[in-house]
């Protein structure tokens, strides 16, 4: 037949398959049921449920959401859930069923959440978004999203549901912590990273899964920071902000997208025709998989209320542009009748199930819709992946303060240290929402980490001898616990400060004391409550939830939430050096700590190993090389206060100016850097051409580091306003000691082009001034002329 035969085209074999496919077998194509209720595990012995094969009988099933996912809201545990090799089993499973079972023998198409790693028990955590952008290393992201795709593939995941490409312009909003940060420009390098890796070189390749380019668009910029709320957006900011990620991942292949919940100016993304048809399918030229978000359509007539029920808003989904509808059941209640009463074209549905057949035929499924088990128990969780997760991790934590040279620690002189706060050793803290359940062994926190750096060093043997006595490594190891010293103090939320006393004694018998304070975004997993007084996990039926950060938790303030501040504070009394480090996913505005802390750390949700790579950076072994990518507010009041606003904006508050605490593309590091003025290869060129700056960045401190230098471009008379500085390039280069690099960004029209007053792309002539430099706030300057055409 000629849908299953591999030489025809994949037009062709849709074609084929389409025209003998009945309504019932079409909407089925276009449904999703939640994965993880189609089987049930007894042990390890994994049965299909009489639903599910039911309804591949009867219709067919087009993908299944989380067949893998683990976590509190699905219910899926350590001890109920998929490892490795038995998640490759029952995808297998639920595969050979489908294709020997419903009447085409179409396969499945298997959808995944692997924002940062695969969703599912064994899979490697990275660290979330936002510590990504931060490490400001494309390449190695790229790496990481090949990780990922390795991983997710190897278990029978053929689709992703990331990257989350929203631009945050409010960090009050939850899912600040998805994000890569506040720039278009720096999204959208990683957006192209993020497909390339993802997807390879061909989408029918064992290690490669189709990308789901999320939340189209303008998720980030809700009114209030609240989640899903209203978005207030011109066309023409949409299309140089918010919409210019999305096309850069859609130029670079991306097989699938997912509209917002938000509207947008009144018009909901799920049925936005001009977002779905006019920009990205006419403009763009997509021709890929457009899918819901979860319970999006459900909105449509609850919530945002522009349908008059589930059959309406069905119909207006799928004639604006949507292919699937994620995890909900209005497509399969509703479109057959929806064909049979005459409200729904057929050709329209023909048409989204185009694009379903499609995506599948392009991944391999139909020739080969089976994995290889052993292949998948090799993969994931491999200790390439682990230590892939700690150099992201090292890479990404921001050092915010080192005052006096705080930092690095010396595991030789360091002395007694004190490791204190909520996050110190609390494994699910420091891994973001979106995380699968994790043993503990498997998880490095802050506490773990000093402690295995500490008894590594005692590997030479000397480093930790008392007065001339040489310890053995294997005493010291033991003895270990006793120089590290340990306490909670507080939870994240809550104000009670019973735990105040230990850690005020604790802490009172080191030389250093480490706080590990900030937020947390861990569901319920089961683990109980700290033991305040003596750190102690107790497991019990009234469970604590710290979650203060994560989908559907916005706050009003930035601040440390409970009574972390009063505990800083009085910790700070002993008169002890004093580091903090930051374990969050949203900006911290604490100026207290901001003027009283030796040395701050701004570590983001560092994922798995995590507590490794910052004691690598507390004790040196890594030179911090980590760059906001988001700009931190003295004051909640300040907000919005991403860098790249009008000029227009104005000066300052009555009680503030507007400058942020710490600003974008901020970082320090260990070593210094010093750059030369930058040179333009051309001063004077034709609107249309391009001309390369270049800058030579030496390193004048005394130990190897990391630099990003950052390129801002300003236009400096336009016909529409602009920002004052747009970030335009950028490059992170590793230099020894002494060593000179000289590093060379490209200007051309994508550079200097804004949207003009007919909502097109134009460079107009005039004088730009080219900054090179640190961060946003510490460039050097050049300037450009460009002619008109």
């Amino acid at each position: 037949m000629t849908y299953k035969d591999q030489s025809k085209s994949v037009e062709e074999r849709v074609q084929h398959l389409l025209s003998l496919m009945t309504t019932e077998e079409k909407v089925g194509q276009l449904t999703q049921p939640f994965g993880w209720q189609t089987y049930t595990n007894n042990q390890g012995n994994i049965t299909l449920n009489e639903t599910f094969k039911a309804q591949v009988q009867n219709t067919g099933v087009g993908s299944l959401y989380g067949v893998l996912r683990a976590d509190p809201w699905t219910g899926v545990t350590l001890e109920n859930g998929l490892s490795a090799r038995e998640g490759a089993e029952a995808v297998n499973l639920i595969q050979r069923y489908a294709v020997e079972h419903s009447r085409l023998g179409i396969p499945i198409l298997i959808g995944e959440e692997c924002s940062h790693g695969h969703m599912a028990i064994d899979g490697t955590v990275y660290p979330v978004p936002l510590l990504l952008g931060s490490t400001w290393n494309v390449d190695l992201y790229r790496e990481m999203c090949q990780a990922v795709a390795r991983e997710t593939r190897a278990q029978g995941g053929a689709v992703t549901y990331s990257p989350v490409l929203d631009v945050v312009r409010d960090p009050r909003w939850g899912r600040t912590e998805e994000c890569f940060g506040e720039d278009p420009y720096l999204i959208g390098e990683l957006a192209v990273a993020s497909v390339e890796g993802l997807q390879g070189e061909r989408l029918n390749r064992e290690d490669a899964v189709a990308a789901t380019l999320k939340h189209f668009v303008g998720y980030g910029s809700s009114e209030g920071g609240r989640n899903a709320g209203p978005v207030h957006m011109g066309w023409r900011e949409l299309l140089e902000v918010d919409l210019y990620p999305f096309r850069k991942a859609v130029e670079a292949g991306a097989a699938s997208i997912m509209p917002a919940y938000n509207e947008i100016d009144g018009t909901p993304c799920t049925v936005n025709t001009e977002l779905l048809e006019d920009v990205l399918r006419k403009d763009w030229g997509f021709d890929g998989l457009v899918i819901t978000d979860c319970g999006a359509i459900n909105m449509l007539a609850s919530g945002h209320d522009v349908a008059n029920d589930g059959l309406d808003a069905s119909v207006q989904a799928i004639q604006a542009g949507i292919d699937m509808e994620m995890s909900g059941e209005m497509f399969g209640q509703y479109l057959v009748q929806a064909v049979a009463e005459g409200k729904l074209d057929v050709q329209v549905l023909d048409q989204a199930v185009r694009r379903v057949l499609a995506l599948k035929f392009s991944l391999g499924l139909f020739e080969q819709p089976y994995v290889d088990a052993d292949r998948a128990e090799e993969v994931i969780g491999s200790e390439a992946h682990v230590q892939l997760a700690r150099q992201l991790a090292a890479e990404g934590v921001v050092m915010l303060k080192n005052e006096g040279a705080t930092l690095p620690l010396s595991t030789t002189t360091a002395g007694r240290i004190a490791v204190i706060g909520p996050n110190a050793d609390q494994a699910y803290n420091q891994l973001g929402d979106y995380t699968s359940p994790q043993p503990k062994s498997k998880v490095a926190t802050v506490l773990d980490g000093i402690r295995s750096k500490l008894a590594v060093s005692a590997n030479g043997h000397v480093e930790k001898g008392s007065a001339g006595h040489t310890n053995s490594a294997e005493t010291y190891v033991e003895s270990v616990v006793n120089e590290v010293l340990y306490a909670p103090g507080c939870r994240i939320k809550g104000d009670s400060k019973e735990g105040f006393e230990r850690a005020i004694e604790v802490a009172s018998q080191a030389e250093t004391v480490i706080m590990v304070v900030g937020g947390s975004s861990a569901r319920d997993f089961g683990e109980g409550t700290i033991d305040l007084k003596t750190g102690a996990s107790n497991v019990s039926d009234n469970s604590w939830n710290d979650m203060e950060c994560g989908e559907g938790i916005d706050r009003m303030t930035l601040g440390l939430a409970g009574v972390q501040l009063e505990l800083i504070q009085e910790i700070h009394k002993l008169g002890k050096t004093l580091v903090v480090v930051y374990i969050n996913g949203r900006p911290i505005t604490e100026p207290w700590v901001d003027e009283h802390a030796d040395a701050i750390l701004e570590a983001w949700y560092p994922g798995q190993e995590g507590g490794h790579a910052i004691a690598d950076i507390l004790f040196g072994d890594v030179n911090p090389s980590g760059r906001l990518t988001i700009s931190i507010p003295k004051h909640v009041g300040q907000l919005p206060i991403y860098y790249n606003g009008k000029r227009s904006r104005g000066k300052r508050y009555l009680e503030e100016d507007l400058e942020p605490r710490y600003a974008f593309g901020y970082g320090l590091s260990y070593t210094t850097f010093e750059y030369s003025d930058p040179k333009l290869s051309g001063t004077n060129i034709t609107a249309g051409d391009s001309v390369a700056v270049s800058v030579n960045v030496t390193n004048t401190g005394s130990c190897a580091g990391a630099e990003v230098v950052q390129m801002y471009i300003s236009d400096v008379v336009s016909s529409i306003t602009r920002p004052d500085k747009e970030l335009k390039g950028f490059a992170k280069v590793y230099l020894e000691p002494g060593e000179t690099q000289t590093v060379e960004l490209h200007i051309g029209a994508e550079q200097l082009q804004y949207i003009g007053r007919d909502l097109k792309p134009v460079v107009e002539p005039g004088q730009f001034h080219i900054h090179i430099g640190s961060n946003v706030n510490d460039t050097q300057m050049t300037v450009l002329t460009v002619k008109e055409a």
